[in-house]
């Protein structure tokens, strides 16, 4: 199974930036969850922070997904540079991005489900794939 991902990730560049656009548009599709979840209307566009300070349960919780993932997010697309910059190998790279996405939707899933454990082991996983990707960056640069 593990080997099948490997295999399924390109070694080019463009995988890498791939991986940054989808975890760039996830918070999006979290929002969207957490509208339609809500009962958001188009007259709630004029306030939808008002709208989502009233939210509870599943709402609420799609909410919560999508602002941490807005504040996950530079880390991630930092560690994905920086590794990038110092000539970490490309298919390391793209296996931790790519790792990185697929543990967020499962993180933010778990959020959506109220999987409250399961959500922060994602959560941590997540996080560690932006640290291997500075980490590596800093063995190669030494």
């Amino acid at each position: 199974m593990i080997s099948a991902f490997f295999d399924l990730v390109s070694d080019k560049v463009a995988s890498a930036i791939l991986a940054m656009v989808v975890a760039s548009l996830l918070p999006w599709a979290v929002s969207i969850i957490a509208k339609v979840s809500g009962g958001f209307r188009v007259i709630n566009n004029a306030h939808p922070r008002d709208f989502f300070q009233h939210t509870t349960g599943m709402a609420a919780r799609a909410n919560a997904a999508q602002q941490n993932s807005y504040e996950t997010l530079p880390v991630f697309l930092a560690a994905v540079l920086v590794a990038m910059l110092f000539f970490v190998p490309q298919s390391i790279i793209n296996v931790l991005a790519w790792l990185y996405v697929i543990i967020r939707i499962g993180y933010c899933t778990a959020y959506i489900t109220n999987l409250s454990t399961f959500r922060s082991i994602l959560w941590v996983l997540s996080m560690a794939c932006c640290l291997m990707l500075f980490y590596l960056a800093i063995r190669v640069s030494v």
